[in-house]
């Protein structure tokens, strides 16, 4: 496949073609093969070249993608208001997951305190090096902010993840006229090749139907964003033992309910990959230098929550959650009459909102244990969708 996208620096080409060697090196020593799974935890995570643990610019104008906080202040506005609350009904802890270049941290305390609402300790669990750095950068005023390196193993308060469930590697499974089997990666002259083994049926267990879907069909599996959830779901259920109060966590990300995930149209899956900006499925190219991201089937978190222990308080688009959250009187602040601060806030609130936008591609799942959800969620919740 040969891609138009702009050139990467001599810098970030040599630290590419290191993060290639090493791939590489990694699946001669494991007999020539890997799984999918195992290429894409490399290309992001491989200490000091994968792409969140590398030194390249990820978000904004300058890197590969944008998301919500860094659209608009009024994403983390508006989240502040269900934080307040949830944290009213547990304990005023904030715990943050991939928390980007800091905004939405930044935004929510800025919004919480113009609340009066005290925040005891406010933790970022982050990978990423030139992430935290920056993240250190924006929330130099805020001393209740801490970093950590890996889940507590016991908490209680409100958990974020904004887009943190994409990013997670998954594994691929092709349909083929002998069956399933699970694609991988194998080495060729000219580079990274696709080579299909025979599946493990463990794999299958999270896609309805299998049986029913069509020869060729090539979809994604998520066994490590699943192995996040189960963790997570013991962390709050420790912490409600500890303290005898409950957590929560809001996990906002883009995907689909397993119904619509594996549809039998869908026999590409959902693979994409993101470099300045330019979205394109093929992930090996430049490896290092983009992102690689799977959408996230919201029935599996569900259910995977649930067998451990958490309830679903709400699943709904990012649309639904955002106004019933709010989001409409915050705007309102902003006088329609100053129309050149009020005019970008509206377009702001039409991208995070609008179905062409983000606003029904994006989902807000909300899990916890001995905790409930402001009433208005209740509207437009989709749970008996999953």
């Amino acid at each position: 496949m040969q891609l138009q996208l702009p050139d990467p620096g001599l810098d970030a080409l040599m630290a590419s073609r290191a993060l290639q060697n090493l791939i590489a090196n990694d699946i001669r020593h494991n007999s020539g093969w890997i799984p999918f799974s195992r290429f894409m935890e490399l290309a992001l995570y491989a200490p000091g070249l994968g792409y969140y643990s590398g030194g390249a610019a990820k978000l904004g104008r300058d890197g590969d993608f944008t998301t919500a906080p860094e659209m608009s202040p009024l994403f983390g506005q508006t989240l502040a208001h269900v934080v307040a609350d949830l944290i009213g009904r547990t304990t005023p802890q904030i715990m943050e997951f991939g928390a980007g270049t800091g905004k939405l941290a930044r935004d929510i305390l800025n919004e919480l305190s113009a609340m009066g609402v005290a925040v005891h300790r406010y933790s970022i669990v982050e990978l990423s090096g030139e992430l935290r750095a920056r993240q250190q950068e924006t929330l130099r005023g805020f001393p209740q902010v801490t970093w950590l390196d890996q889940f507590p193993a016991v908490f209680s308060g409100v958990v974020l993840g904004n887009e943190v469930l994409d990013a997670m590697p998954v594994q691929l499974v092709t349909k083929t006229a002998h069956g399933w089997r699970e694609r991988g990666i194998g080495l060729s002259p000219r580079g990274f090749v696709y080579r299909d083994r025979p599946c493990d049926a463990s794999l299958l267990a999270q896609i309805p139907h299998a049986e029913l879907l069509p020869e060729g069909y090539l979809t994604e599996v998520h066994p490590i964003a699943l192995g996040f959830v189960r963790t997570l779901a013991g962390m709050l259920r420790a912490g409600f033992d500890y303290t005898g109060h409950g957590g929560a966590a809001l996990l906002i990300d883009y995907g689909f309910p397993a119904h619509e995930y594996y549809l039998p149209q869908r026999t590409e899956g959902t693979l994409m990959c993101h470099y300045r900006h330019h979205a394109h499925p093929d992930p090996f190219y430049m490896p290092g230098l983009q992102d690689i991201t799977a959408h996230v089937d919201f029935t599996a978190v569900a259910q995977t929550a649930v067998a451990n222990g958490l309830d679903v308080l709400s699943y709904a688009s990012q649309a639904a959650f955002l106004i019933d959250a709010g989001i409409a009187d915050i705007l309102q602040r902003t006088p329609a009459s100053d129309r050149l601060r009020y005019l970008p806030r509206s377009n702001e609130v039409q991208k995070l909102t609008s179905p062409a936008e983000m606003g029904e591609l994006f989902k807000v799942i909300a899990l916890g244990t001995r905790v409930e959800l402001p009433p208005q969620f209740a509207r437009n919740d989709r749970s008996h969708r999953l």
